[in-house]
């Protein structure tokens, strides 16, 4: 599937029913990220995950998309977006999953090694430091 540059966020949602409409509820912290903002008018794709059945119970087949989506001992190139109260690098990657990044400043692109991986958020530590045009 391809993607567009100007996606701005990415999450899953249950399509509810609601009177004569249905509905698709944007998680609060999309919009606390800033890109996107209530009462503005934006174009949504649906994608179908296929469900299976598994011990009696309906689940998406792709588990990727049911845990962190980062695993202990991956390296990968982040983009340092913020400054964490500790005074840590933060990067966020996909479904707005947050990376921890020690010794990293706002505007670096980084390449970090996956330490520590929880449900919510993980800590890399820094391989090497890219140009950010790279």
């Amino acid at each position: 599937m391809e993607v567009p540059d100007n996606l701005l966020c990415l999450f899953n949602a249950e399509l509810e029913e609601k009177d004569e409409n249905y509905i698709i509820e944007v998680p609060r912290r999309e919009v606390a990220k800033g890109q996107i903002q209530p009462g503005e008018m934006y174009r949504a794709a649906v994608i179908q995950t296929e469900a299976v059945e598994s011990e009696g119970q309906s689940e998406s087949r792709d588990r990727d998309e049911l845990g962190p989506p980062v695993e202990e001992g991956e390296q990968r190139i982040v983009d340092i977006e913020d400054v964490g109260e500790q005074g840590d690098g933060i990067a966020r990657v996909e479904r707005g999953y947050v990376v921890i990044v020690p010794d990293a400043e706002p505007g670096e692109r980084v390449e970090v090694e996956i330490g520590n991986v929880r449900e919510n958020v993980a800590f890399g530590e820094v391989m090497e430091r890219h140009d950010y045009y790279e």
